[in-house]
């Protein structure tokens, strides 16, 4: 049996034998309205050792330099080049949790926007966090933490290790502004799944209304499901944490193999089913040899002596076999018979491609 698919079989007997488990409300729905919020911003990084923007190749580094150090009272002569060496222009971005309130921190990630080679040993200077409508919601400001590392020779040579031109700042911003959300005044609850599905949303709300009481719960649709909420915020905090931690059995994934045609990797879930087909696996070789003779003229003739190559070509067929499928095959017999073929990652896409084509394979083929 080839080493590549012993694990991958072992794997997927696992999984086809563990069958569909329990799972909470919460691992399978959100709250609509409770989320999360982008923040973008843009600022300078300071204190950098020689390794910020070069001079000319970022000229908004040094305009945002020289703005800065007008604000700040210091008059900058017109005229007066500024070299920003140590200083370097990045983009600042953070995401708002929900709920979070006026004075909480959150963690900043930064990027460099220009040619800085490093932002190793810089400070963030105070950059305003904006949200998608314009209204700052933190202020960012800190010592980066870079896991990158670069160095340079006199002779032009350079080792990079990871990303040096980006860093964090864990609890570098802190919340200005919170975000609204209808959790509080709406009368109605929305759970939204991550993945639509009929059976599974009817699920959620038999057992909603089983726990809590007949018409506590309808579906919407197949991802939505609207719930009657206490109206005190205290009940309905508690309201809710009861009802993520009920727990039902999702339905069972649609039948689907994964393809990625470009590393060979195969996922089959283990909804898989194959009707009944047979299958002849085999390969090709073609053998091309090149051998030079020397070609050397009679001792009385004229002529010169040269090499001359002969190709031989030889095309064999390895011995193929054959192995049938009977009706209903599950995921661990289809693995199990590729196996005994002695097929490859390359020869497995092959045959599942071959399989959907002849409609025996019931199951979607996704290629990535």
């Amino acid at each position: 049996m080839p080493k590549f698919f012993t694990p991958l079989l072992l794997l997927l007997l696992s999984l086809a034998s563990a069958g569909v488990q329990a799972e909470r409300i919460k691992d399978l729905a959100n709250i609509q309205g409770v989320r999360t919020n982008q923040l973008l911003g843009y600022g300078l990084v300071v204190g950098l050792n020689g390794t910020g923007d070069k001079v000319g190749s970022a000229p908004f580094a040094e305009q945002s330099l020289r703005s800065m150090l007008t604000q700040l009272g210091i008059v900058v002569p017109p005229g007066t080049a500024i070299n920003p060496k140590n200083v370097a222009a990045v983009t600042v971005h953070a995401e708002l949790p929900p709920f979070v309130k006026p004075g909480q921190r959150i963690d900043i990630t930064v990027d460099s926007i220009g040619d800085a080679k490093s932002l190793r040993g810089g400070s963030l200077l105070m950059t305003p966090l904006k949200g998608i409508d314009g209204n700052v919601y933190a202020i960012a400001q800190g010592n980066l933490v870079v896991g990158g590392l670069s160095a340079d020779g006199l002779d032009g040579s350079r080792v990079s290790v990871n990303i040096p031109s980006s860093g964090r700042i864990p609890g570098g911003a802190s919340v200005e502004r919170s975000v609204p959300n209808s959790f509080a005044s709406s009368p109605l609850l929305t759970l939204s799944l991550k993945e639509g599905d009929f059976t599974t949303i009817s699920r959620v709300v038999d057992a909603i209304n089983h726990e809590i009481g007949p018409g506590t719960a309808r579906a919407i649709d197949m991802t939505s499901v609207q719930v009657n909420a206490p109206a005190d915020i205290g009940q309905r905090v508690a309201f809710v944490s009861m009802i993520e931690n009920l727990q039902i059995n999702p339905a069972e994934s649609v039948a689907r193999v994964i393809v990625n045609s470009r590393t060979g990797t195969v996922v089959i879930n283990q909804s898989v089913r194959v009707s009944p087909a047979a299958v002849a696996h085999g390969s090709m070789t073609v053998t091309i040899s090149e051998n030079t003779e020397v070609s050397q003229p009679n001792p009385l003739g004229e002529g010169e002596t040269v090499a001359v190559a002969r190709s031989q070509v030889e095309i064999g067929e390895s011995g193929s076999r054959m192995f049938k499928f009977s009706p209903g095959v599950t995921l661990d017999e289809v693995v199990r018979a590729v196996n005994n073929v002695g097929a490859g990652p390359s020869d497995l896409v092959a045959i599942l491609e071959a399989l959907k084509q002849a409609g025996a394979l019931k199951a979607d083929l996704v290629v990535i």
